[in-house]
Order: structure tokens, then C-alpha cells, then sequence
């Protein structure tokens, strides 16, 4: 039986954070379903076609990822997929108290399905997708905090 986990954000932009993430949940999981939520309430920075184009960039020549878009709750995606398992990153304490609270809230509506919070590497933790689109609005260069290889 394969383990697969799910792997749910909105990757606005995809980081070098997220994909040390991604990463390490490979060694836990035979597959990781990188989930591009659809928020109709927000209006992202980037498409979400090229929200996916980043992360096929990014994770090319990784075995085990498939790449998905997503518009209901992340635990209704896992139904539907036969998904037991999230993954989440965590940067800091903030970040942690806010993936917890969220985690919380999914075990209560689907006590089957488990969500994983891996902390992130501490050489990518300054790294936000926040900031990565305040670099691109003043013309900066995101080398440094996007995965290699990837075209902005």
C-alpha cells in the first residue's frame, strides 16, 4: 500500500522553503500531492496555472510528486483522493500556533485523517512567499529564495 500525503498551500509563489518541505516529506511518504488551494475570495499574485508551472519547475526530476489544484476544504480533497495524511510547513512559532489551530480544527471534522507539521530547514525559514512578492513588485532578485532553476 502506498503512503501519500497531501501537500496543501497556495504557493504564491512556490519557495526554496516549500521545497525543502516537499523534500523531506518524500522520505516519509511513496508519493506527495502538492495541492494549489483556489481561494475565490483572493486575488492571487501569480495565476494558478503559473502557480503549477513554478512547482513543476521546481520539482522536476523529484520521483513521487503529483501537482493538483484544489477549491473546497483541504480535507474533502484528501477524501476524495484516499488521502490519510497532511503535510504542513512551519517557519517559526507563529506559523506553528496557526498550522495547530488549523489542525485542530480538521481532526475535529475528520478524526481519520492526521496532519504532519515539519519545520523548515533553518537556512530557508527567513524565507516567505510574502516576501518573495515584495522582492518581485520592487524589482529585486528572488534568486536566492526560490528553488534553482525556477523562472519567475
Amino acid at each position: 500500500m502506498n503512503r501519500i500525503a497531501l501537500f496543501p498551500g497556495s504557493f504564491d509563489p512556490f519557495t526554496a522553503g516549500h521545497l525543502n518541505i516537499l523534500k523531506r516529506a518524500l522520505t516519509m511518504f511513496d508519493e506527495v500531492v502538492v495541492a494549489v488551494g483556489i481561494n475565490q475570495d483572493k486575488r492571487g499574485f501569480f495565476p494558478n496555472e503559473k502557480r503549477i508551472d513554478i512547482i513543476r519547475q521546481a520539482t522536476a526530476g523529484l520521483k513521487g510528486v503529483r501537482i493538483i489544484q484544489y477549491d473546497n476544504l483541504t480535507i474533502d480533497t484528501c477524501r476524495e483522493l484516499g488521502i490519510r495524511h497532511i503535510v504542513r510547513g512551519v517557519r517559526n512559532m507563529i506559523d506553528f500556533e496557526t498550522e495547530r489551530s488549523i489542525a485542530d480544527a480538521n481532526r475535529r471534522l475528520a478524526p481519520d485523517i492526521e496532519t504532519i507539521i515539519i519545520p523548515t530547514a533553518q537556512e530557508f525559514a527567513h524565507i516567505s512567499s510574502t516576501a518573495v512578492r515584495d522582492i518581485l513588485r520592487h524589482g529585486g532578485d528572488t534568486s536566492l529564495f526560490v528553488p534553482e532553476g525556477v523562472e519567475l
